[in-house]
């Protein structure tokens, strides 16, 4: 398993002018192969190779008195550069022929200096080292200071440096780790089923509910007075300049804010919970309705990714359940499915008397068939059936639920 541990830099001006240096190299050669196969493919030649592209790009590039200057980063940022083209291309193939699942990928694009992000990435072969005094040492920049939140697990493979929109510099470390838990923790006997939502962000099925923090929402008077400031500035300037690096900062501080939040929650669930089952939402289709700010605010796939990864480092069970799922109208208590269940319908008595807060219910109906699709897995009895509906039930659509 891959782990990637993010922590702070803070390099000195003649650092930043290296880096800006590296970032604008590795641009280059990434833009550059990516024109080299696009003037093949408009020729009618052979789709060029890996090595032959690296070849004519890089190595013979440097001879030239246009690309002479490429010599100046690390040659190990260069290969990069082109490693993540190829991944690109590859990406792109692999989604036209089928074999890669999910949503068409397109061809790679040009990278612009104008982009929020920038990035190189150091491999084992740069020789990158993390010194006694705790800098990273980097080729042909130097030792940058490091914040230290937390230690390395064992050796990093590789090191990506990141400039965010904000001007922050980050070291993105990834770490190979065995399949066995990093941090186990005593075992527990509880386990939750947790429905995420919008006017609650997760409702558990002990009956607890988590409120949505609406952090995006409570930044709007900042954002918008930010972005206002910007608006009002000409273009080009040193004053539009600053405006801008002020709104991506109060981006930067709304995503670090979710973020942190969504941390602390998802480890508080996975240490008190030996297993946690959520439902498998289709948060792209969500996005695309007139919720899609909220849902969007909330960071559902973000908190499930968290959740998932952090059940696997601490020895926890981790399942989602099918999205189809009727959790909604399924009665908790004698199984019973309803017709139709209403989004404006927050509580409802089935018929066997038993009253239901739509929310919780379908926290345990989740609870319920994780554990059911568990034990299926180990071998155990299979999920009984849903009871018989009434002769006179209408059925209702897959989405209603």
């Amino acid at each position: 398993m891959q782990l990637r541990y993010n922590y702070r830099l803070y390099p000195d001006a003649d650092q930043r002018v290296a880096l800006a240096r590296a970032f604008g190299c590795a641009r280059v050669v990434f833009n550059d192969g990516l024109r080299a196969r696009q003037d093949a493919r408009d020729q009618g030649l052979p789709y060029l190779c890996d090595g032959e592209l690296s070849k004519r790009v890089i190595t013979q590039a440097k001879l030239t008195g246009e690309r002479a200057w490429l010599g100046e980063v690390s040659a190990v940022v260069l290969q990069q550069a082109l490693a993540d083209l190829n991944t690109a291309y590859r990406t792109f193939f692999a989604s036209l022929s089928g074999k890669r699942k999910g949503r068409t990928v397109g061809p790679p694009r040009f990278r612009s200096r104008k982009d929020n992000r920038q990035s190189v990435r150091f491999t084992k072969n740069a020789r990158f080292v993390v010194t006694v005094g705790g800098k990273l040492r980097l080729p042909k920049i130097g030792e940058v200071s490091v914040r230290w939140s937390r230690p390395l697990p064992s050796q990093p493979s590789s090191v990506t440096v990141v400039k965010d929109a904000s001007g922050r510099y980050f070291a993105s470390f990834v770490v190979e780790t065995t399949d066995e838990p990093l941090e186990p923790v005593p075992d527990v006997a509880s386990e939750v089923g947790i429905d995420l939502g919008l006017t609650h962000f997760a409702v558990l099925s002990d009956g607890r509910k988590i409120s949505n923090p609406r952090i995006l929402r409570r930044a709007a008077k900042k954002l918008r007075k930010a972005h206002k400031a910007h608006s009002r500035t000409q273009k080009g300037s040193a004053n539009r300049e600053k405006a801008r690096l002020k709104v991506a900062r109060a981006h930067a501080t709304v995503t670090d804010t979710r973020r942190d939040w969504a941390h602390k929650l998802s480890t508080a669930l996975i240490r008190d919970n030996q297993a946690v089952y959520v439902e498998n939402l289709a948060v792209s289709g969500l996005a695309r309705t007139k919720l899609a700010k909220s849902v969007h605010d909330a960071g559902w796939s973000q908190f499930v990714a968290m959740l998932e990864y952090k059940a696997k480092r601490y020895g926890r069970t981790f399942a989602k359940i099918d999205r189809w799922f009727p959790s909604s109208k399924l009665c908790s208590a004698c199984g019973v499915l309803a017709a139709s269940m209403p989004l404006d319908v927050r509580s409802w008595i089935c018929a066997c008397g038993a009253a239901h807060d739509r929310d919780v219910n379908a926290a345990i109906n989740i609870l319920a068939a994780g554990r059911a699709d568990r034990l299926n897995a180990c071998g155990g009895d299979v999920r009984p059936p849903l009871a018989v509906a009434d002769a006179d039930e209408a059925g209702s659509l897959r989405g209603a639920a």
